[in-house]
């Protein structure tokens, strides 16, 4: 028979078991709670990485999206588009496994006209700093490969850039190749800063994995030189630019599609 002292030395030690699951039911959800929270920080802080090394500027650089709005907040109100009804016609579906072979006069001047609904941007190509990537505009204009693309990308906060180049209008589609990285050291590059007037090639933060998409630079903007820089953009095409720049893009927070309507109807690269 049980004697008193031994009920109490039992519901004592039952009070302690209980007390001891209480604790490690405790700590392990503490410690599921904890993992959880890391695992939402590392993804934030990893696409917070791959916004600002591939968003411009792929993709390529959106590194500037990062306002939150509340369920409450007014949409952006839209800017009238300053541009006018696209031409006829629509995107080529074209790939190739590799680069096109160097095919250009390194010695020669050649210049791409971007004859888009928001007006002609002129752009003077630097063939001998940047023959690859000037060799690839030729051979994908010559092929008509840009004729009727849009341009995706506007980025108005902290970088000041058009993105154009991606016939999927995605900000992820390319020509199949890619291309080496060139000209990182161009004299024009000063202070980390891609000056207005700036063409520069867009890649995935990667080295030599630049392709088809390219962003055009309309006010200085602080970037890595990472970004392949081949051409210099008229006085009347910077023009173009900030009419575009000046409507604004769709999420109001500085990076996002233009509310301008920019299509390149012909891109046309020339020997001069």
């Amino acid at each position: 028979m049980v004697t008193q002292e031994q009920r109490k030395r039992q519901l004592a030690r039952e009070k302690f078991l209980r007390q001891q699951q209480r604790r490690t039911a405790a700590r392990r959800k503490a410690k599921m709670r904890n993992s959880v929270i890391a695992s939402v920080l590392g993804v934030v802080v990893i696409g917070s990485v791959a916004l600002y090394t591939t968003g411009v500027l792929k993709n390529d650089d959106k590194a500037n999206a990062s306002s939150a709005t509340t369920p409450s907040a007014t949409p952006p109100s839209k800017a009238p588009d300053p541009c006018a009804k696209a031409a006829a016609g629509s995107v080529k579906k074209l790939s190739w496994k590799t680069e096109p072979a160097l095919t250009i006069d390194k010695s020669a001047k050649y210049t791409m006209k971007l004859a888009t609904t928001c007006g002609d941007i002129d752009i003077a190509l630097k063939t001998a700093a940047a023959p690859h990537t000037v060799n690839s505009f030729d051979f994908l204009a010559s092929k008509g490969y840009f004729d009727h693309t849009k341009c995706h990308r506007l980025t108005t906060n902290g970088i000041y850039v058009l993105q154009c180049g991606d016939p999927t209008g995605s900000g992820s589609g390319g020509p199949g190749y890619t291309i080496p990285d060139e000209n990182l050291k161009d004299k024009s590059l000063k202070g980390g800063v891609y000056p207005a007037g700036t063409v520069a090639m867009a890649n995935t933060g990667q080295k030599h994995t630049g392709g088809s998409q390219f962003f055009l630079v309309y006010q200085d903007s602080q970037l890595p030189p990472s970004y392949t820089p081949f051409g210099t953009i008229s006085a009347s095409g910077l023009k173009v630019l900030k009419k575009i720049a000046a409507a604004g893009e769709s999420t109001g927070q500085g990076d996002g599609a233009p509310n301008a309507t920019v299509v390149i109807n012909k891109a046309t690269v020339t020997k001069s």
